[in-house]
């Protein structure tokens, strides 16, 4: 069962879309909500250049701005928090964002963040470096939000046979019904076998849903490609799908699917371990 979320965000406007999506989630659940923005020290530090003689700005005006920064950011979730019904606390921690994140994770039943953060505009397909390093350290399953992403309507489950997407499969069933959507089961099918016991195996996984159940599959194109469009056509609120696929090989790495999807999708996704 999901009942917390920890809610992260550095106060963008990419990681404002993620605050409204993680509030709205904790709502609908009615789970416990905990908020969380971190000070990166390593803002102040890399103003420093005394082996070139350059002389720092003043620290202390930096330091104040980040506090403000961050008190902002906290007023701001408690708000919208509020604003639904709920109630969030958020914390400010110190250090490095995507390791506090980590760590305050380790309490919660799920996370969620955006996938863009501060730098959004300066970057093309790449996800923001605190949100890939979540992803790679982490333990819990995670919402990843885009910019432009909103939420309600139906799950898109990607299903390929992994511990990852058996796990998926899981959450999607909880989710769904919780949430009263349906499921959009997508499997890649080039291969007509393998894609039919896929598909025998995962209806005995959603056999308990309370949803509509919808299957989908394609033949044609990239998994991870089709299983975006799938989601567009069905007007999804959500992808749920393994962190890692069949061909994991390091515990460091996400699969190859699930971080295409993440990168690409302009719907939010839940990457289940």
């Amino acid at each position: 069962m999901i009942e917390s979320i920890l809610l992260a965000t550095d106060g963008s406007d990419a990681a404002h879309v993620a605050e409204r999506y993680g509030v709205s989630l904790a709502a609908r659940l009615r789970a416990r909500l905990h908020g969380l923005t971190v000070i990166e020290e390593r803002i102040g530090q890399g103003l420093r250049a005394e082996a070139l003689g350059v002389a720092p700005p003043a620290l202390d005006a930096v330091e104040a701005f980040l506090k403000a920064r961050a008190e902002a950011v906290c007023r701001r979730v408690s708000e919208l928090a509020r604003a639904q019904g709920i109630e969030c606390v958020p914390e400010t921690a110190r250090g490095t964002a995507d390791d506090r994140i980590v760590e305050r994770g380790q309490a919660v039943d799920l996370l969620v963040l955006g996938r863009d953060g501060e730098h959004a505009g300066s970057r093309t397909a790449l996800i923001g470096s605190t949100a890939d390093a979540v992803l790679r350290k982490t333990t819990k399953p995670t919402v990843v939000v885009p910019q432009g992403a909103e939420f309600g309507g139906p799950l898109v489950l990607g299903f390929d046979g992994s511990p990852g997407s058996r796990i998926a499969a899981k959450l999607a069933v909880e989710l769904a019904g919780r949430l009263e959507q349906a499921i959009h089961v997508f499997v890649d099918s080039k291969d007509k076998g393998r894609a039919a016991a896929r598909f025998e195996e995962v209806r005995r996984l959603l056999g308990s849903a309370s949803v509509p159940v919808r299957e989908t599959s394609s033949t044609l194109g990239r998994p991870d490609v089709k299983l975006v469009d799938t989601a567009r056509a069905a007007r999804a609120g959500l992808i749920v799908m393994g962190a890692f696929g069949r061909n994991r090989i390091s515990e460091y790495f996400l699969g190859s699917n699930a971080a295409a999807v993440v990168r690409t999708s302009p719907v939010a996704v839940l990457l289940a371990r």
